[in-house]
């Protein structure tokens, strides 16, 4: 069964919303049965690649808001990720467009690592503080994720993926999705925002149902004859 995730690598809630996603796929009893798709959004593509702004700032100017105010939402945000056992530095995170990190996502997705460069992108931003908008951070973590440097090197120039981006934003906004993380279960089910692993695990549990019902095990009809195995040789 096919679950699709929209999201941001600058969204604070959407690494919660992994995590906690995570926690409740441990519980279910047929993970090994559930495919996860990584999808693009951007939540603000008119951000500089060059900005110098605190996560901070960026959300007094953003959301006019008072920076007191400001302080005391991100400080929860910082607790409630804590809870779910991530690390995060949100008074030192530099605001940045998200693009490049997107397009590493879309190209790790062709060589099925698109969950494991989420992850790392999430710790770059959240946790280490780096700039995910610097094409040398990305290669770095491209490396780290196993990927070839020659080709790391040229996908930001690229269209292809930047075309997958597009492609994903615009599936967005036909499903009527306008914030993230977003969860799509067997396109029939949907879970919005960083919710508790328990509601994960219940959508999970009613989808997979609804799921196994339209796709019932067949087994397999086999013919015997004359082969090799293991255990007994060929006979």
């Amino acid at each position: 069964m096919k679950i699709e995730i929209w999201s941001d690598v600058i969204c604070p809630f959407c690494y919660i919303g992994k995590r906690n996603f995570e926690a409740a796929l441990e519980q279910f009893d047929h993970k090994e049965q559930i495919e996860v798709v990584w999808k693009s959004f951007l939540l603000d593509p008119s951000i500089s690649e060059q900005s110098s702004e605190s996560y901070h700032q960026y959300l007094t100017k953003r959301k006019n808001m008072p920076l007191e105010q400001v302080n005391a939402m991100l400080a929860n945000v910082t607790q409630m990720a804590k809870q779910s056992g991530l690390d995060y530095h949100l008074d030192q995170s530099i605001i940045v467009n998200s693009q490049k990190a997107h397009q590493l996502i879309q190209f790790s997705k062709t060589k099925k690592l698109g969950d494991k460069a989420e992850e790392l992108l999430f710790l770059a931003f959240f946790t280490d503080v780096k700039n995910i908008a610097d094409t040398e951070s990305l290669v770095k973590i491209g490396l780290e994720l196993g990927l070839d440097e020659i080709e790391l090197k040229s996908i930001f120039d690229d269209q292809k993926y930047k075309y997958e981006i597009t492609q994903d934003i615009q599936e967005a906004q036909n499903i009527g999705i306008s914030g993230v993380p977003f969860f799509l279960f067997d396109r029939k089910y949907a879970v919005s925002g960083a919710q508790p692993s328990q509601v994960f695990l219940e959508t999970l549990n009613t989808s997979f149902t609804k799921w196994r019902a339209s796709n019932p095990k067949t087994p397999i009809q086999v013919i015997q004859g004359s082969n090799c195995s293991l255990e007994d040789g060929c006979n």
